[in-house]
């Protein structure tokens, strides 16, 4: 049994130390590995009824208490891959290993697909974990081969990768905010081949989002749509959001991850102003509970009776981390906000034990009327990245 109770009350006296006295940073590395093992021990637990199943990837879990199974072809399809690659790397147990080289295959043939910008997700998210601990060549040449899929959606003109092709009446070339995270499996393919065309294709597709969704506070829209014959922005909207004015929650984790990522990758001062401009938006709005797991948009027409995003929640916390890393004269406040997070993710009441979901409680869409109030397998992926990315930052200060 996962002992929730334990690692919450960990990760609460850490923070709490943390706002008050240094903290014994030997102690702070050991309280993330518990965190860690029992995450790990609660994966392993749930392989045993979650045999590889191309047509079975979990992506939430239905109101029926049913799991929402999906192919490759979903945009949620490499996150649990990701997520079982990155314990391997954190426990070497063998098993999990195995597990996530085959839920990776499944997704070996979207490098082809030419008809989605997701392909970060669903390709780096699964094969770039696997790369990075493997060195395996074949997952290079996956990784390789969907970035040079996802820049066929790059127009010059507008300087932006396509987001959808859906609603034709309504967007003629539409970018959503979540096209941020694609652009990392760009920035490592420059790195892989020495082809620069995917740096600059990502540089300008982030350089255009902050000229374009960010508003004057930091915040940033949904949906942007641009006139493709003319490259001009044409239509402020929201497919997810409560209205095309509010803050859609985790359109701003998007926002904060995506440009902290993007400072990390380029150096390019206003990539770091905007993703510490967001970071204090989220964290200093007033709407935000004082758990900081925040409702699904921070405008949503009946806050306190609103549905909370842990998923939201998960990714702002790794944002936080990539933006501590990149900014050290700041990252004591941004470890605080962090920590405060996964000390909320840690409690029960967050905490799944239905297989395969590590947390409760995310939305998917309120708008749409789905996934609402669920476990949904990306929030567990950046809660593990963000556990491992706190866990780097203790032992390196115990160094």
């Amino acid at each position: 049994m996962f002992k929730s109770w334990l690692v919450a009350g960990l990760l609460g006296a850490l923070y709490a130390c943390s706002a008050t006295v240094p903290v014994n940073k030997g102690q702070e590395a050991a309280i993330y590995r518990k965190t860690l093992d029992q995450l790990t021990e609660k994966a392993i637990s749930y392989l045993e009824v979650m045999p590889a199943d191309s047509t079975a990837i979990p992506r939430a879990l239905s109101p029926d208490g049913t799991l929402h199974k999906t192919t490759s072809r979903d945009w949620t399809s490499g996150f649990y891959a990701g997520e079982l690659w990155m314990l391997y790397d954190y426990s070497g147990k063998g098993l999990l290993k195995e597990a996530a080289q085959a839920w990776t295959a499944f997704n070996a043939k979207e490098q082809w697909d030419t008809h989605t910008h997701d392909l970060g997700f669903k390709i780096y998210c699964s094969f770039g974990h696997g790369y990075q601990i493997t060195a395996d060549e074949a997952y290079k040449e996956v990784i390789v081969n969907a970035s040079r899929t996802l820049i066929k959606r790059f127009d010059p003109k507008v300087g932006c990768i396509r987001s959808w092709d859906f609603n034709s009446d309504i967007w003629h070339f539409p970018v959503i905010v979540d096209n941020l995270m694609n652009l990392e499996m760009l920035f490592a393919s420059s790195r892989l081949t020495g082809d620069s065309s995917f740096f600059n294709i990502a540089n300008s597709h982030a350089q255009t989002t902050l000229v374009n969704h960010i508003r004057a506070d930091h915040s940033s829209y949904h949906v942007i749509d641009f006139d493709p014959e003319t490259g001009q922005q044409r239509l402020k909207d929201t497919h997810q959001g409560a209205a095309k004015e509010s803050s859609w929650a985790r359109g701003q984790a998007w926002n904060l991850y995506g440009f902290a990522m993007a400072y990390r990758e380029t150096q390019a001062p206003q990539f770091l102003e905007q993703a510490r401009g967001v970071a204090a938006y989220i964290y200093e709005h007033p709407n935000m509970p004082k758990d900081q797991v925040p409702y699904w948009d921070f405008e949503a027409p009946h806050i306190p009776n609103e549905p909370r995003d842990v998923s939201a929640a998960a990714i702002n916390a790794c944002g936080l981390l990539i933006l501590a890393e990149q900014n050290p004269e700041y990252a004591s406040q941004y470890l605080k906000w962090a920590d405060a997070t996964l000390a909320s993710l840690a409690q029960e009441r967050y905490q799944s034990e239905t297989p395969p979901f590590l947390l409760k409680h995310s939305v998917g869409s309120i708008p749409g009327n789905f996934e609402v109030d669920v476990p949904i397998i990306y929030a567990d992926y950046y809660y593990v990245e963000a556990l491992l990315r706190r866990l780097a930052f203790a032992e390196k200060a115990n160094k």
